[in-house]
């Protein structure tokens, strides 16, 4: 007979949810509009146009009724929310092919399915890894396919305070592309309304300070990989890119002075980070080309 799950597994025994298709318009007023929030209105996307990798984040946006709000801002249920009492979300990373681009403009579906879920016990308590996987198809092909991690636990966890969050990190000598960012709370409130992310962390610093005990308003996850991409979107429009690998590590905080770093390497990818000067690698992506 097998060992009865103990923990957070044991709420995830039976939890099975199907897989979901969904549909949806590729329509260009968002991609214009975080072409505007990046700073970069004249490379804006346009309709028949390749969607920039990772930007189909701004697609396929639920719309949960305000009822149906926790007291953090994201909702208390989902078809892909695990079961677990008081559940704290972090996002922690993921993987995306791009076979083809999705092009601007066009009708797209999305099949997402539960690919894994496990349980492990770290420093900070038992986590619970939940993956995602979705796949994109256009014109009746599959041309993207990703996979994201998402961590959970429960209850509540403080967050840690960083020192002063002036000083700009410094770049390695060997790195090729360098972007400055110091996102802003209207920066993140903007990214927040692209991306119908309601989670207070990102707009409401007194939650943030008071409920999850970080120093301010934190850097969303989903932006900071963005910003990963953005030096090569800008520097070397013309390679199409393949995958992207991407991990967060450590929060970032509004306005802090970040630096967007990063290089090609020997196999013809490329690697990518994001730093403050407390922290070498807030998050980090691999890169491959077509």
């Amino acid at each position: 007979m097998p060992p009865t799950p103990s923990g957070l597994a044991s709420h995830v025994e039976s939890w099975s949810p199907a897989p979901v298709t969904e549909d949806d318009v590729l329509s260009p007023a968002p991609a214009a509009a975080l072409s505007a929030l990046l700073d970069v209105p004249e490379t804006a996307v346009r309709a028949g146009d390749a969607l920039p990798p990772l930007w189909h984040w701004l697609y396929f946006l639920g719309a949960p009724a305000q009822r149906e709000l926790g007291e953090d801002g994201h909702p208390r249920h989902g078809h892909f929310l695990p079961p677990v009492p008081d559940r704290q979300r972090m996002f922690a990373g993921g993987r995306c092919e791009v076979r083809e681009p999705l092009i601007v403009g066009e009708p797209v579906q999305r099949i997402s399915g539960l690919a894994t879920v496990t349980a492990k016990r770290g420093g900070t308590g038992e986590l619970l890894f939940v993956t995602v996987r979705a796949e994109y198809l256009q014109a009746g092909r599959t041309r993207v396919v990703e996979e994201q991690d998402i961590v959970y636990r429960s209850g509540r966890a403080a967050g840690a305070h960083p020192a002063a969050l002036d000083p700009l990190a410094e770049p390695l000598a060997e790195e090729t592309w360098l972007l400055p960012l110091q996102p802003d709370p209207t920066l993140l409130f903007r990214f927040s309304a692209l991306t119908a992310n309601a989670h207070r962390i990102h707009y409401d610093a007194p939650y943030a300070r008071e409920a999850e005990g970080y120093p301010g308003l934190v850097v969303h996850g989903p932006l900071l990989v963005l910003a990963m991409l953005e030096p090569l979107r800008r520097e070397a429009p013309a390679r199409q890119v393949r995958s992207v690998s991407y991990r967060l590590r450590r929060p970032a905080f509004a306005g802090e002075r970040l630096l967007v770093a990063g290089s090609p390497t020997g196999d013809g990818g490329a690697a990518l980070r994001v730093a403050t000067h407390r922290e070498e690698r807030h998050a980090t992506a691999e890169v491959t080309f077509a």
